[in-house]
C-alpha cells in the first residue's frame, strides 16, 4: 500500500471523493445517525456534492483509488474568529488503523494557517473522538443539536497549534 495525499483535481478524484463520502457515512454512522437519513444519502447525492464544492479538499489515493479525503478552511462563524476548521475527514473502513487518517489530518492542518483549529464530531461517534484526541484535539464543552433525519448532538473539539 502506497498512499499519496494530494489536492483533489480530476473528475475521477471528485467522483472518488463522492464515493468515500457515501460509503464512510454508511459504515461509520450506522446505529448513530437516523437510518432513514442514511438511506436518503445516496451515492449520486454525494457525487453531486463533491462536484459542487471541490475547493479546499485533499484526497488520499491508494494507486488510482481515492480511499479518503479531508476538507478544511476558515472556521464557519465568528464565534472563533482566528480559527481554522477541519470540516470533514473520512476514510474507507478498510483503511482504519493504517495511518491514512493521520496523514490526511496532517495535510489538512498544514493547509491551515491559524493558531486554533476546530472540528465538529457526533457526540456518539466514540471512534472519531478517540482519533481526534490522538491528533491533539480536546473537547471544549461546546455542543450543538443538528438534524440528520432526527435530532443528534455534535460536539466541538479544539487543537491549539503551539
Amino acid at each position: 500500500m502506497r498512499i499519496e495525499i494530494k489536492k483533489m483535481e480530476s473528475d475521477e478524484e471528485i467522483k472518488g471523493k463522492g464515493y468515500v463520502h457515501w460509503k464512510s457515512w454508511q459504515d461509520a454512522y450506522k446505529g448513530i445517525v437516523d437510518q432513514n437519513y442514511l438511506d436518503s444519502l445516496t451515492l449520486e447525492k454525494c457525487v453531486e456534492i463533491a462536484f459542487k464544492w471541490p475547493d479546499n479538499l485533499m484526497v488520499a489515493k491508494d494507486g488510482n483509488r481515492v480511499v479518503g479525503f479531508v476538507g478544511y478552511g476558515k472556521y464557519h462563524d465568528e464565534e472563533l474568529p482566528e480559527a481554522g476548521e477541519i470540516f470533514a475527514i473520512y476514510i474507507l473502513e478498510e483503511y482504519y488503523g493504517t495511518d491514512v487518517g493521520k496523514a490526511l489530518m496532517q495535510a489538512g492542518l498544514d493547509e491551515l494557517d491559524y493558531p486554533t483549529v476546530a472540528v465538529w464530531v457526533l457526540k456518539d461517534n466514540k471512534r472519531a473522538i478517540r482519533f481526534y484526541e490522538k491528533c491533539g484535539f480536546c473537547l471544549d464543552g461546546r455542543e450543538e443539536e443538528i438534524k440528520l433525519g432526527s435530532p443528534i448532538v455534535e460536539v466541538r473539539m479544539i487543537q491549539n497549534k503551539g
